[in-house]
């Protein structure tokens, strides 16, 4: 019997801090997410530690996707194909 090799998902970047979250923008973000990141981050009231750790967060959920395989997928489908399975699955849902 042969091994199955094994299916790794890629190894995450840190994003503990600031700096480890700017590396991850550069190597693993949407082309302009560190850009956009810096002007968010630099327009932000740094007192408002709600609207800061928004920021942050919506930044570190894009390199997650940027990093998973099948949310590329997700984002790479077409609207007609997006659109043909929202019709099948209303279909199925209405019984018809």
């Amino acid at each position: 019997m042969t091994a199955q090799p094994e299916h790794h998902e890629p190894a995450l970047p840190p994003m503990r801090t600031l700096a480890e979250l700017r590396t991850a923008l550069r190597h693993r973000g949407f082309d302009g997410d560190a850009a956009a990141f810096e002007r968010e981050l630099a327009a932000a009231d740094l007192d408002d530690l709600a609207a800061v750790r928004g920021i942050v967060q919506a930044y570190r959920h894009r390199v997650l996707l940027h990093s998973t395989p099948e949310a590329m997928e997700a984002l790479a489908r077409s609207t007609d194909d997006v659109e043909a399975e929202i019709r099948r699955k209303l279909g199925t849902e209405a019984g018809l």
